[in-house]
């Protein structure tokens, strides 16, 4: 595959529609756009998996099924690592695909209806990306974060405080006004992520972080 999309969240009914799943959300809305397949379990991998196309490239979409904070283990395996010499010493470094990974994950410190692309950060406390990052040994690769906030009047988000609040709020369900405001977001993602395969990560970023 030239490039791997992964929507984190937590599999089981029981977390569908809630704001933690808000990354697997938006990858089954590429996966219809793109892909005329089914998610189908990868035991391999513990996720679940589609193979789909953007122009002329292939892409794997996987969700982890090892629960939020072990996501990084279904894409150990996949994200390769290779070593490559430098000039004509024999001192070698390691290199990551990390251009050709894409994470998708919800931000509770960004209101419903928007979204942003970052890279080369820390996982800002988030658990599931922390998990990717230590699986794959990097942060450079670019990650999509989907707002999940309730929105104030002055349209900035209402960040939920406190373990227990902020527990409470990420595991919660959407309301079915928000739900409509995803659905306007996964539209726009589905445009990013083609954006991002076909002319790069600066452009998706561009159009991602434009409001």
């Amino acid at each position: 595959m030239s490039y791997i999309i992964a929507g984190l969240g937590n599999p089981g009914a029981e977390y569908e529609n809630t704001r933690h799943n808000a990354g697997r959300i938006i990858l089954d809305a590429i996966r219809k756009e793109y892909s005329s397949e089914e998610f189908q379990p990868n035991k391999k991998l513990n996720a679940l998996t589609a193979e789909a196309k953007i122009g002329k490239e292939k892409v794997m979409l996987v969700a982890p099924d090892n629960f939020m904070n072990n996501s990084g283990k279904s894409l150990a395996s996949i994200v390769k690592t290779k070593s490559v010499k430098i000039q004509s010493g024999e001192k070698k470094i390691s290199i990551k695909a990390a251009d050709d990974l894409l994470v998708i994950y919800d931000d509770f410190q960004l209101s419903i209806g928007r979204m942003k692309i970052s890279y080369n950060k820390s996982s800002g406390g988030h658990n599931g990306l922390e998990s990717v990052i230590k699986s794959v040994k990097t942060e450079a690769f670019p990650r999509l974060r989907i707002g999940t906030a309730v929105a104030k009047k002055s349209g900035d988000a209402k960040v939920p405080h406190g373990e227990d609040v902020i527990e409470k709020f990420i595991l919660g369900k959407f309301k079915d006004e928000e739900m409509k405001e995803l659905k306007k977001v996964a539209k726009k993602a589905v445009e990013v992520v083609q954006v991002w395969v076909k002319e790069g990560r600066e452009r998706a970023t561009n159009l991602a972080n434009t409001e």
